[in-house]
């Protein structure tokens, strides 16, 4: 017989938050180290996505990780500097506009996790990732977690440290390109950044060509980014 649902709301949302569980049971299973991945920047109109691989300490994990799109700017600066200080292992890496244009975002993003994870300092025994696949080409065994970031604290550190990167590359953008504002939007498809494109079209290597709303008109958008270029 079916389970009927309550017909009374709850009385409070409840909100979940990662922990060490993920981590503590691979490490009674001799698989240690434990790398978190995640990346920042999928959804964008222009700009790299980037992502981060995470060994914590067991013994200096700091407090209050999260799910870094549920974290304030400050929070997010503050977490940062804090793992890179605690942390056992940390490394980055990208895919370029231009990278992501010749495959696509999903496989972008799987790579710029491969990378990170190569990257680190010292080899991890278990990859915990942040969605529904595991990156291809690991050194190692994997494992997906959907909604990783608020599941598991190695792959919210990743999360934290792949958007404070990805965040201080866009700010360069904009400092080298006042015409978008790269770096209030940080490249996603607000209304102020589709009127620059439409006022001064797509940046030659920083524009996702492959993405709307360029990709219907492909050709042309090609054309003015190759422009942009000699401006």
């Amino acid at each position: 017989m079916a389970r009927q649902r309550p017909d009374s709301p709850p009385l409070f949302e409840v909100v979940e938050r990662p922990d060490f569980s993920f981590e503590t049971r691979a490490m009674s299973r001799g698989q240690w180290p434990v790398a978190g991945l995640d990346e920042a920047g999928r959804g964008p109109l222009a700009g790299p996505v980037v992502a981060a691989a995470v060994v914590l300490d067991p013994a200096r994990i700091p407090s209050g990780l999260d799910d870094s799109k549920r974290l304030t700017h400050p929070q997010r600066e503050e977490l940062f500097h804090e793992i890179l200080g605690s942390a056992l292992g940390i490394a980055m890496a990208s895919v370029c506009a231009e990278g992501i244009d010749r495959s696509d975002i999903r496989k972008a993003s799987l790579e710029a996790m491969r990378r990170a994870l190569c990257g680190l300092p010292l080899a991890p025994k278990l990859a915990l990732a942040d969605g529904r696949d595991v990156p291809p080409g690991l050194p190692c065994p994997g494992e997906a977690l959907v909604k990783g970031d608020q599941r598991s604290q190695s792959i919210a550190a990743a999360s934290i440290v792949a958007k404070v990167v990805r965040d201080r590359m866009m700010t360069g953008c904009g400092r080298t390109d006042a015409r978008y504002g790269f770096e209030v939007h940080m490249g996603y498809a607000t209304a102020r950044h589709r009127a620059a494109i439409t006022a001064h079209g797509a940046v030659a290597r920083w524009h996702r060509i492959s993405f709307a709303p360029f990709r219907n008109g492909a050709e042309d958008a090609a054309a003015v980014a190759e422009k942009e270029q000699f401006l």
